[in-house]
């Protein structure tokens, strides 16, 4: 038994404008979802994926804190042309430069049109395959216990860990890898964005529920009532869901 990460999960006061900024960011196209906008590859609404890992946002009425996101995408580049073009034609669609502290780096810190933070990386060869979002990147203060956490939630293939970062990525070697990146301050607000997370056709979602909270998983009510999802927290108390496979 294993989950797969299928959705960034991105809360928004207008879910349909972020929407259409995602979908013009990264290339793909927004499928209004009923109350959600589901962005994902070109071509037609494929749900689940199973390549890529989509963007869901969904229209909440709470604004955003000025608190940084504790997860993120990153932007993959081609040449020092390209980020220059995509970081360009991005701030036309309304995304604005923003200081997260990173100092002198080769890579752009933006923020989307309600102030969620991403990164457009200079070109590296090892993102080279993996579409238009080269990573979705996690700050913890313990990469090591997220690696063994997520590890086992997940039928990803650990890649690297390090006192400062774990990497998964799919065994099929396809898509955006997960980085979980040491962070000084542990986490203090709800996450404006989180992982959605579902089970292979077969497997039994109860059962998988159950089996995250032997892992370190904890329940998370934030309202929900009474939905076909499974909210939890994992052990440094980033929020994610467990989908139903409808």
């Amino acid at each position: 038994m294993a989950l797969r990460p299928v959705m960034v999960n991105i809360k928004a006061l207008d879910a349909s404008a972020v929407g259409r900024f995602w979908a013009e960011a990264l290339g793909w196209t927004a499928y209004s979802a009923g109350l959600t906008t589901y962005v994902g590859p070109a071509g037609g609404l494929v749900w689940p994926d199973p390549v890529a890992v989509c963007v869901d946002v969904v229209p909440v009425p709470e604004p955003r804190t000025t608190t940084k996101n504790r997860l993120h995408l990153d932007l993959a580049t081609t040449s020092t042309a390209h980020q220059a073009e995509v970081v360009a034609r991005l701030k036309t669609l309304g995304a604005t430069p923003v200081d997260v502290g990173q100092g002198d780096v080769p890579w752009t810190v933006l923020a989307d049109p309600e102030g969620n933070e991403f990164c457009v990386l200079e070109p590296r060869e090892v993102y080279r395959d993996t579409g238009p979002v080269a990573r979705v990147v996690v700050d913890c203060t313990d990469p090591r216990a997220m690696a063994r956490f997520w590890g086992e939630a997940m039928d990803w293939t650990l890649h690297e860990v390090t006192d400062d970062h774990a990497v998964l990525r799919s065994a099929k070697g396809a898509g955006s890898y997960l980085e979980f990146l040491r962070t000084p301050g542990a986490k203090t607000v709800p996450d404006r964005v989180h992982l959605d997370l579902l089970p292979y056709p077969g497997d039994d979602k109860a059962a998988e529920v159950a089996r995250l909270r032997a892992l370190g998983a904890t329940d998370l009510d934030i309202g929900q009532g009474d939905v076909p999802w499974t909210c939890l927290t994992d052990p440094e108390g980033h929020e994610f869901c467990v989908l139903a496979l409808s």
